[in-house]
């Protein structure tokens, strides 16, 4: 499906669109189009949106909490936390507005702990945003509220995918606004002996969605061709055009293993699986993308039979097939 032509600044960029305190804001059920299911004891997913927006929030909640380590990439990240051990991690639409999603997470986390505040009581939270204001008409943005509705809503063993949660207005292919296609939210689980591997990734991208053949399979859509074609073939014809670049993008992710790594070996695996992913969104990692990927482990299983840059290997693929989910 493609976002509707924009000729000029979406109408969201104009004053006077509808924020959120203009309107009378519910949280709903955010489910997608279906769910990947996972086997990763002890890690729950939950979602919720505004229609009004539409924008929604994704939240992984570990209640025993995850060492993580966080690889922040390009030139417009929205990050707040970036802590090295996390209970939840909250990824929202909204752009720098929708980091407030994050602070609901926190506020209901500090209920269910019946508000004790000793410090090994604090519950840490650590939020990422996307900016998806360029494809559609609002000023509404993901708050507390709805990052707490996201939380109430988690469940494990299902990561809900298509066009919800944070990916509920995500697009991919915007080397210009009218060539852009929707996006969303895409999983994927594997299981290599005991090592286990969940990959989750809100697409929003200035880049298009590569499969493995090299086809263009979401993004830069060229309506009067009737195809999509690779950003390159535009960008080598349109060296010198004075016209923008598209603003506004972002593709994070949240990779969860139960294998037990050093710090120094998480966040190298982490940033492995993330360079990786170039595969399969082409550009990326630009000027105007805040891609972000979250490495957590609930350190369950020693790894055996390879070595971390072997589990690094399988996890890109892991997180290919999460990309092509989310552009299904």
């Amino acid at each position: 499906m493609t976002i509707e032509p924009r000729t000029a600044r979406p109408s969201a960029f104009a004053p006077g669109v509808p924020r959120n305190a203009d309107l009378p804001l519910s949280p709903q059920p955010s489910p997608g189009r279906g769910a990947v299911a996972f086997d990763l004891p002890g890690v729950l997913v939950g979602t919720a949106e505004y229609a009004e927006g539409p924008t929604g929030c994704t939240v992984v909640h570990i209640p025993a909490g995850a060492r993580t380590a966080v690889d922040a990439r390009g030139g417009a990240v929205g990050l707040s936390g970036g802590y090295d051990f996390n209970h939840a991690i909250c990824l929202a639409g909204g752009s720098v507005y929708g980091l407030a999603a994050a602070a609901g997470v926190s506020d209901e986390l500090l209920a269910r702990r019946d508000n004790r505040t000793r410090w090994d009581d604090l519950q840490l939270v650590s939020g990422a945003v996307i900016y998806d204001f360029s494809a559609r008409d609002t000023a509404v943005y993901p708050d507390a509220e709805l990052g707490r509705a996201a939380l109430r809503a988690a469940v494990s063993g299902s990561f809900p995918v298509g066009r919800c949660g944070a990916g509920r207005t995500a697009s991919a292919g915007k080397v210009e606004f009218g060539r852009a296609e929707f996006a969303g939210q895409g999983a994927a689980f594997g299981v290599f002996g005991e090592a286990k591997v969940l990959v989750a990734t809100v697409v929003n991208a200035v880049g298009a969605v590569v499969d493995r053949t090299g086809a263009v399979v979401r993004g830069n859509y060229h309506s009067e061709l009737g195809e999509r074609r690779h950003p390159r073939l535009d960008y080598a014809e349109t060296v010198g055009d004075p016209s923008p670049s598209v603003m506004g993008n972002t593709t994070l992710t949240v990779m969860v293993t139960n294998v037990r790594l050093s710090d120094v070996e998480l966040l190298q695996v982490g940033r492995q699986v993330h360079s990786s992913m170039h595969r399969g969104i082409q550009p990326f990692h630009t000027l105007t993308d805040g891609d972000v990927l979250f490495a957590m482990t609930t350190d369950e299983v020693d790894l055996t039979g390879v070595k971390p840059t072997g589990l690094g290997t399988l996890a890109s693929e892991v997180a290919w097939d999460a990309i092509l989910s989310a552009a299904e």
